[in-house]
């Protein structure tokens, strides 16, 4: 009866819950049709925002590679000019040795002396944090604290905690070593680039180091961020509490030569106007010290660059790294037969002198005597005279090192030559600086093999074939590496033994990118950590997000436009043959990769920066006037100058910044005269001694004898109108 009941009551529940089933409409029903419509919709709006970054992406990126390769050309400008230069005067010869040695060289007891924290009085009023050695973790979260509060550390500290940290980075090896055996995991940070924010919160997510949790720092601590030595300072504290957990790699960044251009050298200055040229001399020998690759459980390399076909661990292990304090440039000098010694910028590498180095100079061939110059009014008959004038000094030169014009040219590194020993050792030196080279700025490319990397104008580029190969000879698993930028904060490639991991979020601008880390245990499992250190970019939707950096991109791709305006003009009117000031689209794209070689999709850029005409042409000069109005709404100056300061700012602030000896900011008169009598012999500006004294006194706009940066500027474009 009961079991009836039941069976009756299912059936009914059945028959209800049946009646309540929709049928699913068919293809032809509306309902399915708009579905359909708004699928479609939505994946062409969600592949346009994707285009759109993507192009955003490679504008970013194509700019930040020429600048990098701006950096190059200029210290290839500076090599050929210690090769072909030498001074007639003990003040030429001074100023020659500022601009291409690394400041004052010192030995090691002078450098410590000279950057003697005891000296500096810590006073009362100082309300910042204190440091007091050897380092405890209190003074770590002390720092942590005052940092976040946006205290300094007094400059006494920061030479005491750089005299430590040097100390025991010299007693490390090239290639640190780790293991997971003794810590939980291991935490692999990329760039930081002065990202103070992203480095907090990468302690906030993942725990400050300890015993327990090991880290890794894969380079480029410095530059581009604002608070670059903010993290220098909680980097080396951490490493001095906890010397076996908390590593530290070289990146391409951490070099004084890159440091003149990208801000660091002009944060240190800012913070610490009196004590500055103390700290970053030693900032500079630390960085010289730092080791050159990290190996966990012998199975996972991680370098800052990339690798190359020629990359050797063994070679990189022997390798005196201290001795490269620069590896961005390699300058060419000729070979010679005569014994020379290389005498190293490092502080350590002049320790030792050769008495017989100081007999060898009083010996030397006596210098050209200077002669007359002829008078200005006849410009041939003075150019005729600068031209042999030089001559005669390259061959004295050559004469000081038996130099030939037949024998032939080899690369050297980064170091000052001068008379003593060369032969074999020079060979060995420059495969060290190439090792050096190639794993602080290689990137890894789809395609196989090793080519030179163009893109940056340092190191190379290497293939999966390079990679295997690597893995291969040193048994290992993967390479994990950091120097680009990635949206995701990291990126795998070569069949996922290749990982890049960068730790600086929103690198372009709010909303560009995440920052990642990623965490290794005993199984060598990659686990990604990836966050957004910005508050504002977690308001942002996705469509905001892209229409931010995108309109960040354009700007700047703009101002390098308007940088190029005369070159532009030239380029255009090649195509324009009948001179109607007008051109086609087309060739509008292809004259503005032929003169800016980005590499970029003009055609697919051209909307955003080029107003769409209904027959398809182009009246460019009123484009770039667009231009110009748009850069002269912003900086009230006049375009000549604008289009010279845009182009050429970036080099002419390094230079000025090598000159200026004690980044004062200014420059003397006698430094000013010096630069350009050198420039002037090879940049086809003809200069007397007194043009330079009118030029100089001219650009003295406040009189006070001295020139700062916009005065070097204005001198730069009153020279360059005068040719």
């Amino acid at each position: 009866m009961g079991s009836g009941s039941s069976g009756n009551a299912n059936y009914k529940y059945s028959l209800q819950k049946s009646e309540n089933v929709q049928t699913l409409p068919d293809e032809t029903h509306p309902a399915f049709k708009a579905a359909v419509l708004i699928q479609q919709w939505y994946r062409r709006y969600v592949a346009r925002l994707e285009m759109r970054r993507r192009c955003t992406w490679r504008i970013f990126q194509s700019i930040e590679y020429a600048c990098e390769q701006d950096q190059i050309k200029l210290h290839n400008f500076f090599s050929y000019l210690m090769d072909h230069f030498t001074p007639s005067s003990s003040k030429e010869r001074d100023f020659i040795s500022r601009m291409f040695i690394s400041g004052e060289s010192f030995k090691e007891a002078e450098l410590e002396k000279y950057c003697d924290y005891e000296s500096i009085e810590v006073p009362d009023s100082y309300t910042g944090p204190h440091l007091s050695f050897p380092l405890l973790p209190d003074h770590a979260t002390a720092l942590l604290e005052a940092f976040k509060q946006k205290q300094q550390l007094h400059a006494r500290y920061v030479l005491n905690l750089l005299h430590e940290t040097r100390k025991h980075l010299k007693q490390l090896p090239n290639i640190s070593h780790v293991s997971t055996c003794y810590s939980e995991e291991v935490t692999v940070c990329g760039d930081l680039h002065g990202q103070l924010d992203d480095l907090f919160l990468i302690f906030y997510k993942n725990g400050l180091p300890s015993p327990s949790k090991s880290y890794v720092f894969n380079g480029d601590f410095v530059d581009r961020g604002k608070q670059s030595l903010e993290i220098l300072i909680i980097l080396f504290t951490f490493l001095l509490i906890y010397p076996k957990e908390v590593h530290l790699n070289r990146g391409n960044h951490e070099d004084h030569m890159v440091n003149l251009r990208y801000g660091f050298t002009k944060e240190v200055m800012h913070k610490y106007k009196l004590h500055g040229k103390k700290i970053l001399k030693m900032i500079q020998n630390v960085f010289c010290w730092l080791p050159l690759a990290t190996l966990i459980d012998q199975k996972v390399l991680i370098i800052h660059g990339g690798i190359s076909d020629t990359t050797d661990l063994d070679v990189l292990e022997k390798i005196q790294r201290n001795k490269f304090v620069s590896v961005l440039r390699g300058k060419k000098r000729k070979k010679s037969n005569r014994n020379v010694e290389i005498q190293e910028t490092s502080e350590e590498n002049k320790a030792e002198t050769d008495p017989a180095g100081n007999e060898a100079a009083h010996s030397l061939p006596p210098s050209p005597q200077p002669v007359q110059a002829p008078s200005t009014a006849n410009r041939l008959e003075f150019s005729r005279w600068v031209r042999q004038t030089v001559q005669e000094q390259i061959e004295w030169c050559r004469r000081l090192v038996d130099i030939s014009d037949s024998e032939e040219e080899e690369l050297t590194y980064a170091s000052v030559v001068s008379l003593t020993d060369l032969d074999g050792s020079c060979r060995t030196r420059q495969e060290d600086w190439k090792q050096i080279l190639d794993i602080l700025w290689s990137d890894p490319m789809p395609q196989e093999g090793c080519i030179v990397n163009t893109v940056r104008g340092g190191g190379c580029y290497f293939g999966p074939d390079v990679t295997r190969k690597i893995l291969e000879k040193y048994n290992l698993q993967f390479l994990i590496r950091s120097h680009e930028c990635k949206q995701e904060g990291y990126e795998f490639c070569h069949s996922r033994k290749v990982l890049t991991i960068f730790s600086a979020s929103n690198y372009y601008e709010i909303g560009s990118n995440r920052g990642a880390y990623v965490k290794l245990g005993p199984d060598l499992v990659p686990h990604f950590v990836q966050y957004q250190a910005n508050k504002a970019a977690h308001t942002l939707t996705m469509t905001q997000r892209i229409s931010r950096v995108e309109e960040s991109a354009f700007r700047a791709l703009r101002e390098k436009l308007f940088a190029h305006t005369s070159a532009l003009i030239s380029a255009f009117k090649a195509y324009d043959t009948d001179n109607t000031g007008r051109i086609t689209l087309s060739n509008w794209a292809t004259a503005v990769e032929s003169v800016l070689h980005l590499g970029l999709p003009w055609r697919m850029l051209r909307p955003q920066l080029v107003h769409s005409t209904a027959d398809g042409m182009l009246e460019y000069k009123s484009w770039l006037d667009d231009l110009a109005m748009e850069r002269r709404s912003r900086e009230h100056i006049q375009t000549s100058l604008l289009e010279v300061i845009y182009r050429n700012r970036s080099n002419l602030e390094t230079i000025f910044r090598i000159i200026d000896r004690d980044h004062s900011g200014l420059i003397s008169f006698e430094e000013f005269h010096q630069t350009w009598k050198l420039f002037s012999s090879h940049m086809n500006i003809e200069l007397t001694d007194d043009g330079i004294n009118d030029l100089v006194r001219s650009i003295d706009f406040n009189k006070d004898g001295n020139i700062d940066f916009n005065e070097f500027l204005e001198a730069f474009r009153l020279v360059k109108q005068s040719q």
